[in-house]
């Protein structure tokens, strides 16, 4: 998840778009294991295709264009923002933009692929606004914010400010559960991929 203030940009409702696919949106504070959890959902044979971000900082290594990243310039992004092209994007800081390009879903979609969109509160309440009834949105929740710091601080790679900063965010994060389809609390892991399994598979067979 990507840790900055979202600006909204939306599309047209989407429920009526070609193709058979769906999109499962996923959001949660940091550390509560969604990355963990969207991970094992990847391996349940359920047609599931990770939305590709774009972004406009620079590769990095041996990264390649519509692999990890799609790699525009800040003017590129600029650009197609007012043009309306994405369903979700912030701009972490001045010039270093990261969203969600309406096209790729769309295309996938088109295909009858299912889509996994992994964002920030903001950005999976914009992309459940858009696809409606095609859109599954789950927020994964710590079982407590004390749970959550203990978490952070047995990882030991962030800062003591690094995790009060986290934590800040949870809280506020928080704040948008009720706004998701549907909540999952991530309190023993084996339990919350189960769940998180049963809803998914509900909701592509309906």
């Amino acid at each position: 998840m990507r840790n900055a203030e979202q600006t909204k940009t939306l599309g047209p409702p989407a429920d009526n778009a070609q193709g058979g696919g769906k999109v499962v949106v996923f959001s949660a504070p940091s550390g509560s294991g969604k990355s963990t959890i969207i991970n094992y959902l990847m391996q349940q044979g359920l047609n599931l295709h990770f939305s590709i971000s774009a972004t406009s900082r620079p590769p990095r290594g041996s990264e390649r264009d519509g692999v990890e990243y799609y790699f525009l310039t800040a003017e590129e992004f600029r650009r197609r923002i007012a043009a309306g092209d994405f369903l979700e994007y912030e701009e972490v800081y001045e010039g270093r933009f990261y969203g969600t390009l309406r096209e790729e879903v769309d295309k996938r979609l088109a295909q009858g692929e299912n889509v996994v969109c992994d964002v920030d509160v903001l950005g999976g309440e914009n992309i459940k606004r858009v696809y409606g009834r095609r859109a599954l949105s789950i927020f994964i929740q710590p079982p407590s914010l004390q749970a959550l710091r203990q978490r952070l601080e047995s990882r030991g790679t962030d800062s003591p400010e690094v995790i009060e900063n986290r934590l800040a965010r949870a809280g506020y994060e928080l704040g948008f559960a009720d706004k998701f389809d549907t909540v999952v609390v991530n309190d023993d892991l084996a339990v919350a991929q189960a769940e998180v399994l049963r809803r998914v598979q509900a909701f592509l067979a309906s």
